[in-house]
């Protein structure tokens, strides 16, 4: 009561809505001016608006005759917007930039709580707002004039020469799109892409300006004020006190919130936080694709329970090298399909989810091995790797956060749970990908810990010690297999040179080196239970990794003439077909060409690297010795190029000199290549010429061509 008393009520105002101007009442906030200047000041040239995106553009007047205005300036703007020559369709037509262009945005989705107040006469009318929009002046003259420069420039430059032409003549991949299905037309419709078409597409309604002291702004402005006498419009403000605060503040107040004309993913941190929980770490961990715990807890906020988030995680992403990674089957629901090739989501998911696992055993993963496994196309498989790793010339692809070995530390029981899970899907995916278990060693944590940079003497002592340890396996796994190719049931004929396993674990590190650059699975399988083990060059792969001391190259004279004769009909039919070949790539066909003979057969006597170069070269191939760059990651075999010299046919003579080239170049334009073909043969060669030519032995990457086999990722 004393309060009250202390407080008393001066002056009651009779408060009235008026509803004549509800659904069209805007206001407009302009940027600050001047306090002795106001916009009504300045005439306003024109103005439109898009009713649907309540979108509204004004062109107001430059005073180009007060002293704060730099004329010079205004003339250059012109000068660039429009050129030295005005027509009808100029920005400028004064060749002066006398204008100035406000475009609006909206200040807030939700205007429900805003009213105009007009107070006249002791009475309070409130109409409430339909829209606020803040208007901003519009630099996109300046895109014109970027246009305007453009075009200049290329007129200047003219027309290109036929040999500039043909280098921007790039390969181009024709695909054909499917039928569309329900769910790829409603992602189109909600993409961000489409709504901004159709924004676009919204005509404009041109609108007149009538400022504050014109007759028909006053008229309108009196339908600011209650029309009815009788108060039939106020019954929404004749309510009781409890009544009236409920309107106030409800009790739980739920707003109904505009779809953003933003991606259907995109959030701000204020609408991702009146999320539950789970969707707001589901959402952060869809957009970001990978990261720290700690990093998901700051973007949560410090009153968000850390166990509460660590449940949450564990539904959404998966655990590698202490980092979190969303799932697969977040990102590829299921019903959805690669853009690029069309493949099912649970094909993307098994593959992607290789990735993953791969990274869980290493801190670099190959693409070409990725892709040879999954069977998947270049660009499915670069999408996955570009979730979780950045790609490094000439090694690979490393993961893209470091190590987190303090999460490793604090929290066992949750490693632990997801080593259990990356058990059960590796498991999966050697069923699937029928991958050869390896005997990896187990850390406690089931993640791979941080990759450590080794010296070169380092890594030599690992690969002994490593060697050392499986000294006695390989000796067991060496005895079993000549006791198979001894039995009955083998194949006869077939020999293996017997060296003693080099005791300082050498021969076993070059394996290992090899082994990285590319691993090619040879496995004749169609020989039987006899030779159901990896072969290569006719004898088994642990044999023949390690050079031509390792491979079954029989001792001198043993060669017999028919073996001779297989081995040089395989190489001239070979190259026949594909005129240029790396060793490391005849070495794969000349497997491939060993599963498809019978048991039994002459060529199965052991055929050493040696022999079939030397067969190569009786063939009438020539070695091209290209310069590899110093940093090049090819292995000695792809870095050794045979190519067919003399064929027979009448692009003899354009191939030798096309080797000739890549004798002294790794990489080539075409425009020099053709330079130098019409300089050797002394004629102008036809565009088809020399495709035939390119197509025999080149191939095109970046814009460059490279002899086959050569092109490093």
């Amino acid at each position: 009561m004393a309060n009250e008393e202390d407080d008393p009520v001066v002056q009651e105002i009779d408060v009235y809505l008026a509803k004549s101007l509800a659904e069209k009442l805007y206001l407009f906030q302009y940027p600050v001016r001047p306090a002795s200047m106001t916009y009504d000041d300045i005439p306003h040239l024109s103005a439109k608006i898009k009713p649907k995106q309540q979108k509204v553009e004004l062109e107001m007047a430059i005073d180009t005759l007060n002293p704060n205005y730099c004329r010079s300036k205004g003339e250059q703007i012109a000068l660039n917007v429009d050129g030295a020559c005005a027509d009808e369709s100029s920005t400028y037509s004064s060749k002066l930039m006398d204008k100035q262009t406000f475009c609006s945005s909206q200040s807030t989705s939700n205007t429900a709580r805003y009213a105009a107040a007009l107070y006249r006469q002791g009475e309070l009318h409130l109409t409430p707002l339909h829209g606020i929009l803040q208007l901003r002046p519009s630099f996109s003259y300046l895109d014109k004039a970027d246009a305007k420069h453009r075009e200049r420039e290329a007129a200047n430059e003219g027309d290109s020469s036929q040999d500039e032409a043909e280098e921007d003549v790039k390969q181009i991949t024709v695909r054909f799109s499917r039928p569309e299905s329900e769910q790829a037309r409603q992602r189109r419709v909600q993409s961000y892409e489409f709504l901004q078409k159709k924004h676009a597409e919204e005509p404009w309604v041109h609108l007149h300006y009538y400022g504050l002291r014109d007759s028909r702004s006053e008229h309108e402005r009196q339908y600011l004020l209650c029309q009815g006498s009788s108060g039939v419009e106020n019954t929404e403000l004749v309510k009781s006190p409890s009544e009236y605060l409920m309107m106030l503040m409800p009790p739980s107040p739920e707003e109904e919130k505009d779809k953003p004309v933003a991606p259907s993913n995109v959030l701000s941190m204020a609408q991702l936080r009146t999320l539950p929980l789970a969707d707001q770490i589901k959402i952060l961990m869809k957009n970001v694709k990978v990261m720290p715990f700690a990093n998901l807890m700051s973007l949560l906020g410090p009153s968000i329970d850390s166990v509460a988030v660590l449940r949450g995680i564990q539904k959404v992403a998966m655990l590698v090298q202490g980092n979190w990674v969303v799932k697969s089957d977040i990102l590829y629901p299921k019903d959805s399909s690669s853009p690029h090739s069309g493949v099912p989501a649970e094909v993307l998911c098994r593959g992607r989810d290789f990735v993953m696992w791969k990274f869980t055993q290493s801190r670099w993963v190959v693409r070409k091995e990725v892709a040879a496994v999954t069977k998947l196309c270049t660009e499915d498989v670069k999408d996955f790797l570009e979730h979780m790793a950045v790609v490094r010339i000439n090694k690979g692809w490393e993961f893209l956060l470091p190590y987190d070995g303090e999460f490793i530390r604090k929290h066992p029981d949750v490693v632990q749970r997801q080593h259990m899970l990356w058990t059960g899907i590796q498991a999966k995916l050697e069923k699937v990908y029928n991958l050869v278990k390896e005997s990896l060693p187990k850390k406690s944590d089931g993640q791979s810990g941080p990759a450590a940079l080794l010296s070169g003497d380092q890594r030599v002592q690992v690969a002994k010690s490593k060697a050392q340890q499986k000294h006695a396996l390989l000796e067991r796994e060496l005895q079993r297999r000549k006791e198979q190719l001894r039995a009955p049931a083998g194949l006869p004929g077939v020999r293996i040179k017997e060296e003693p396993v080099s005791e300082e674990g050498e021969d076993e590190e070059d394996r290992e080196a090899e082994e990285d650059q590319e691993p090619m699975d040879t496995s004749l399988t169609s020989l039987g239970g006899s030779l159901h083990n990896r072969l290569a060059n006719g004898l088994p792969s642990g044999r023949a990794a390690g050079g031509d001391s390792f491979n079954g190259h029989p001792p001198p004279g043993c060669a017999s003439a028919p073996v001779a004769q297989e081995l040089r009909a395989f190489v001239e039919a070979t190259f026949q077909r594909q005129f240029v070949l790396t060793l490391s790539e005849l070495k794969r066909l000349f497997n491939l060409h060993l599963a498809s003979l019978p048991p039994g057969h002459t060529l199965f006597s052991g055929i050493s690297d040696r022999m079939l170069q030397d067969t190569v070269l009786a063939a009438g191939c020539k070695q091209i010795l290209v310069p590899f760059p110093p940093q090049t990651a090819a292995s000695p075999d792809e870095q050794k190029v045979f190519a067919l010299w003399e064929s027979g046919d009448m692009s003899d003579q354009h191939r030798q000199v096309l080797l000739e080239i890549f004798s002294k170049n790794y990489r080539v334009r075409r425009n020099m290549i053709q330079s130098r073909l019409t300089q050797e043969c002394g004629e102008d060669l036809s565009k088809q010429e020399v495709d035939k030519v390119l197509k025999d032995c080149c191939v095109s990457c970046g814009g460059m061509w490279y002899l086959k086999g050569t092109v490093q990722s």
